[in-house]
């Protein structure tokens, strides 16, 4: 089971320098989060002042507010009002801009080239009665409230192998990501709400 500790990543200026990032993951992993070597990117970025966003030609963006609650992004002309777990697509090279007329603000970004990958995000409740999958593929981040995660049940190989039981819960920090599965698939319970990251190959 992989747990990305927010604590420990270390934040980057933007490509333009309007602000900081903390990239959660990114596919290849040896790429740079600077040279855009990287097919699809999941980030966090702090927003403190008006300016314009950088440019990913090629790619498109999922862009959700996690925190504060309001950000105004000017795509290509057009300005679109972008409240809190209110998950927001645009193309990467469409000329955007932000103002804060409600004070600052943090961000969930996901990038992905497009005709290679394409990128989801959903904003799901958790509760303690019901945990929540991550599976292969997927990502799940906490953004608010107290959550834990255990490595779920092994699926009976053939009828002669029992299930094994889920792993030990651990406990999850706000922002802290849950890399998905398709073995022992990771679940996450709690109260609260996380944001669930899907990338998907595209043809």
């Amino acid at each position: 089971m992989e747990i990305i500790r927010f604590a420990d990543i270390r934040p980057e200026p933007w490509r333009n320098g309007g602000g900081v990032t903390r990239e959660l993951a990114s596919h290849p992993k040896a790429a740079s989060a600077q040279d855009g070597a990287w097919d699809w990117r999941v980030s966090i970025a702090d927003v403190s002042k008006a300016g314009d966003f950088s440019v990913f030609p090629g790619m498109e963006r999922v862009i959700t507010i996690i925190d504060g609650e309001l950000l105004l992004l000017t795509v290509d002309g057009s300005e679109h009002p972008l409240e809190k777990y209110r998950p927001f697509r645009f193309s990467g090279e469409a000329a955007s801009s932000a103002t804060l007329p409600t004070g600052d603000i943090r961000d969930l970004n996901v990038i992905a080239r497009e005709g290679a990958f394409k990128g989801y995000t959903s904003i799901v409740e958790i509760s303690k009665k019901r945990a929540h999958p991550v599976f292969e593929g997927q990502l799940a981040v906490l953004l608010e409230g107290k959550a834990t995660v255990a490595p779920g049940a092994d699926e009976e190989s053939d009828g002669d192998a029992p299930a094994t039981s889920p792993g030990e819960p651990v406990d999850l920090a706000r922002y802290d990501a849950v890399v998905g599965s398709d073995t022992r698939s990771p679940e996450i319970s709690g109260r609260g709400f996380v944001a669930v990251i899907s990338i998907d190959h595209v043809g």
